[in-house]
């Protein structure tokens, strides 16, 4: 059994991940764990995990933008308030580096992508945006649109905040019966719009990133820095983003040094400096993107 709280933590994590939305104790009787030890674990702990549905946001018709903005110290928390007012930004980051200012993540419809940088304009007189695909890239440019009604806009991020929201309370938030939001959710399913569950520990030590952006991908780096949480993307038509997640008691300079030999262009993300906005806006998604009657998504410059 675990020993420690951060061992407990894990073991709940790795429980959740294979049981996502099964209840504590059909987890224990399938794992063989006793019921009240489990169900004590997981009053105690879940406030710290995030049970979270996945999304196929292809087949929704969003493209991920990333952006960074030159922006005022003095303006920072201003404008960052501004960008995460708006439902289709995903996050918010303080940044030093190529730019000094907000590191902005979007989720963009087909249709808007070219009112990027009229949406950008507003905010800075010094900007770039890249959208970003997965790597290694699969070569498939065939997205959809939203095709639904404004009910699963909402059912979507109830279930991207906690898919573990019980039913009845589903249904409450939602007006509906128990089955028939049982077939909203299968409906997702079916049709490749979630993919499935996952489970992670809220980690608030990774506090600290650095990014950079490469005109070529060196493949090293994923032996170089094995040990640290990296992330790689394809920038369409502009090579290749990368970021390492790390904490603020590690030596920046170390890590600045050692990962500019791998990007041209290199900045600090500050990821805790803006995390009480990215809190006030969590839920603030799909429900605010999609139009009320269901029709589409709203423009991404209503906002």
């Amino acid at each position: 059994m675990p020993e420690s709280e951060l061992d407990e933590m894990i073991f709940l994590v790795e429980l959740l991940n294979k049981y996502p939305i099964e209840s504590i104790r059909k987890i224990a009787q399938s794992e063989g764990i006793d019921y009240y030890y489990l169900k004590r674990l997981y009053d105690k702990y879940y406030d710290h995990i995030s049970v979270y549905a996945i999304y196929n946001i292809k087949r929704l018709g969003l493209h991920s933008y990333l952006a960074f903005l030159s922006v005022p110290r003095e303006n920072l928390r201003e404008t960052a308030e501004k960008l995460k007012a708006n439902p289709f930004v995903l996050s918010v980051s303080a940044m030093f580096g190529f730019k000094n200012g907000i590191n902005v993540i979007m989720h963009i419809p087909t249709e808007q992508q070219d009112l990027m940088g009229e949406y950008l304009s507003r905010f800075s007189d010094d900007f770039e945006y890249y959208e970003v695909r997965a790597y290694p890239p699969s070569g498939d440019d065939n997205f959809g649109e939203w095709d639904l009604s404004y009910s699963y806009a909402v059912l979507m991020d109830i279930l991207k905040w906690d898919a573990r929201t019980p039913l009845s309370e589903i249904s409450k938030k939602l007006g509906k019966s128990r089955p028939t939001v049982r077939y909203m959710i299968d409906r997702l399913k079916k049709e490749d719009i979630l993919l499935g569950y996952g489970a992670a520990l809220d980690n608030d030590m990774a506090d600290r990133s650095v990014v950079g952006i490469a005109s070529t991908l060196n493949e090293d780096v994923f032996e170089r820095f094995k040990e640290y949480e990296i992330h790689v993307g394809v920038l369409k038509g502009a090579g290749y983003y990368l970021e390492w997640y790390f904490s603020s008691n590690e030596d920046l300079a170390e890590k600045i040094f050692e990962f500019g030999k791998y990007a041209e262009k290199v900045a600090i993300m500050y990821l805790d400096m803006l995390r009480d906005i990215e809190e006030k806006y969590k839920l603030w998604r799909f429900s605010g993107m999609v139009k009320k009657d269901g029709s589409g998504y709203r423009s991404i410059l209503d906002f």
